[in-house]
């Protein structure tokens, strides 16, 4: 019974939401969390700020503490293998897996981590994210099989990190729309 009045309710908000100011609603369900960590990284790093949001969104819906089934740490999903290897390139002395957890230094290896993808991959973004969450290796093991996934998302063969893509991609019109970064 409480399920059903929190759906209808829910579905009454998004009907106000369409018939009023949509943007009050969508910064909900989009918010934007570390938003200081997010553009200074950002800058530092030449990422767009829109992106590295949309990233966390997708990848831990602004929750630092949160830990993937497969040992991915904080606000960016970083795997301990690839955190630690980036902040060697880094410089980053002292650095502990748990240190993941610090929403500052997540957005910070994490963006740092993706702008290092941007240049491999000549700025494109469809094929830096795939990347970032399926793997260079396999990222490359795709495209020597000839598969499209710079034109195509589609042509992504792990399901998982085409979703991801697709999702980064949604949120990213969201996050241009509803916040001036």
């Amino acid at each position: 019974m409480v399920k059903k009045i929190a759906v209808i309710l829910i579905i009454i908000l998004g009907f106000v939401a369409l018939y009023n100011n949509i943007s009050w609603f969508m910064s909900y369900i989009y918010p934007l969390k570390y938003k200081e960590s997010i553009v200074n990284y950002s800058a530092e790093y030449g990422v767009d700020p829109y992106l590295v949001a949309s990233v966390i969104k997708v990848e831990s819906n602004f929750s630092p503490k949160v830990v993937s089934k497969r040992g991915a740490i904080g606000l960016m999903q970083i795997m301990p293998k690839t955190a630690i290897w980036a902040a060697e390139q880094m410089g980053i002395e002292d650095f502990q897996v748990e240190d993941l957890q610090s929403p500052d230094l997540n957005i910070r290896i994490g963006t740092w981590y993706l702008s290092s993808l941007l240049d491999e991959f000549d700025n494109n973004v469809t094929l830096a994210l795939a990347a970032y969450n399926g793997g260079r290796g396999n990222l490359n093991n795709w495209l020597n099989q000839g598969r499209q996934i710079q034109q195509k998302e589609e042509e992504i063969p792990f399901p998982e990190t085409r979703n991801f893509v697709m999702r980064v991609k949604k949120s990213y019109k969201w996050y241009k729309r509803l916040y001036k970064l």
